[in-house]
């Protein structure tokens, strides 16, 4: 039997579990928001960072990852992240919150300004060990996703995408994007060949996650 490309990551076992919970449990405090590169922390720890298109469910996945509700800020516009926020998750990580990308709202010369300061930090972070792409479980992968992918691969920096919001689909909706997301990742060699599938309002997936997270070296 084949193996199945991009298969879902597998729940951790307890000592995977418990050190994400340790980690996660731990003090997570906002450092800064950043608008240029000079403006970045010393990079001086392991950093993870997460991306993904305006109101595909990026702050509550962080909060529900955090245990904390208000730590990353939800809106109901989407977009209103405009800057690079960086969190520290105990002494031995940073957690940094990507401007959300692909909404129409926001002026054009600011979307630029985004995606300069975007290029910028995956391209010249050494400390940065993966990207988390976010992908709303009810759309698949849309254009957007494969530009920040296509960007990703361009800054050989390794990417998994997390995939949300999965307690909005049914069993069969869920498989048939799962397989739309496999065929797209399979032209990344970036991509990371497991997918994480996760309900922030529900907390799948969220253990598995942490895990991940917390074994990075």
């Amino acid at each position: 039997m084949t193996a199945l490309p991009f298969p879902l990551a597998e729940e951790p076992d307890d000592f995977a579990r418990e050190r994400g919970r340790l980690m996660f449990a731990g003090p997570v405090d906002f450092v800064k928001g950043v608008v240029a590169m000079p403006g970045l922390p010393p990079a001086d720890r392991l950093e993870v960072c997460f991306a993904g298109r305006s109101n595909v469910g990026k702050s509550s996945l962080i909060n529900a990852l955090t245990g904390r509700k208000n730590l990353a800020r939800a809106s109901n516009t989407p977009g209103r992240t405009q800057e690079i926020n960086y969190f520290t998750l105990g002494e031995s990580r940073y957690l940094v919150d990507l401007p959300g990308y692909g909404f129409a709202e926001a002026p054009v010369a600011t979307v630029q300004k985004w995606q300069t300061l975007l290029k910028a930090y995956l391209q010249g972070r050494q400390t940065l060990r993966r990207a988390f792409v976010l992908i709303d479980s009810r759309h698949g992968v849309k254009t957007v996703d494969e530009e920040i992918m296509t960007l990703l691969d361009k800054s050989a920096v390794t990417f998994q995408v997390v995939m949300t919001k999965m307690d909005k689909l049914s069993r069969p909706e869920r498989e048939k994007n799962l397989d739309q997301v496999r065929a797209a990742l399979a032209k990344h060699p970036a991509a990371y060949p497991e997918i994480v599938m996760t309900s922030s309002e529900k907390g799948d997936g969220i253990a598995t996650l942490r895990a991940i997270i917390a074994g990075l070296e």
